[in-house]
């Protein structure tokens, strides 16, 4: 083989692999920002304290309350079936309320409607606890926004969020989680911003938080106006963040920094 030739195959071969490299997904989950010591702890069940709010769940799962005495298994079995893939799903556009809910905000109205109980208050252990058990049926699937018009709108809103300055100090999402990923902030590593571990028991809190504690977190840093827990942005920014993960393995519970 001649030297121009064997050029020639060098230089095909370059241009094949930084076509499947640019193909690739580039897409990295939380957990591959943290150390070695909080990876581990995620990844053994013995270790990780999401699961003492997995374990508190399974046991509210079971648990009769409300108006008609009926749990959530009274209507839906075995969790471990019946709700496998359920959280992967999540936001998801709600035909009986006619908007776009989040997974506990899905429990909540089925607390309502079904079981005549009054809603868990936002970010409550119970509420936690139950989302995290659930939300363990669906570790290591893919996330999966529906295909929904109407979801895919309040999505194509989250995105506009996700790149929209706001706050003292003008920043958007996409800032940190877009452009600057992998870098360091007060010591910390920029994550991608994928959401596929949530609800998680993040180690500065010492507590169990869903995504939308986290966004309020992130806007606050920011110095921004903190919208209430069930805003309609807090919940177009989770459908976007699903949308953007999507296919993108879930991590629940997960455990972060």
């Amino acid at each position: 083989m001649t030297i121009r030739v064997l050029a020639l195959v060098l230089a095909v071969g370059a241009l094949a692999a930084g076509a499947a490299l640019a193909g690739a997904d580039a897409r990295k989950p939380g957990a591959a920002f943290m150390g070695a010591a909080t990876q581990a702890m995620q990844r053994d069940d013995t270790q990780n304290p999401a699961m003492l709010w997995v374990g508190d769940g399974e046991a509210l799962w079971r648990s009769k309350d409300g108006g008609n005495g009926k749990s959530c298994f009274s209507c839906h079995g075995d969790a471990r079936a019946s709700m496998k893939g359920v959280a992967a799903r999540y936001p998801s556009f709600d035909t009986h309320s006619k908007r776009v809910l989040d997974l506990g905000q899905r429990i909540g109205q089925c607390r309502q409607t079904r079981q005549q109980a009054p809603p868990w208050r936002a970010e409550s252990r119970e509420l936690l606890a139950l989302e995290s058990h659930v939300a363990l049926q669906s570790r290591g699937m893919p996330i999966a926004p529906p295909r929904e018009a109407r979801l895919e709108h309040a999505a194509a809103r989250g995105k506009a969020l996700f790149f929209q300055r706001i706050g003292q100090l003008n920043l958007s999402c996409a800032q940190c989680h877009d452009d600057n990923w992998g870098k360091r902030l007060a010591g910390s590593t920029i994550p991608q911003g994928h959401a596929g571990a949530y609800p998680v028991y993040r180690l500065e809190w010492q507590d169990m938080g869903s995504l939308q504690r986290r966004l309020r977190n992130c806007m606050s840093g920011v110095r921004a106006e903190l919208p209430p827990y069930g805003a309609q942005e807090l919940v177009d920014l989770e459908a976007y963040l699903a949308a953007r993960a999507k296919g993108m393995a879930m991590e629940s519970p997960g455990v972060r920094p």
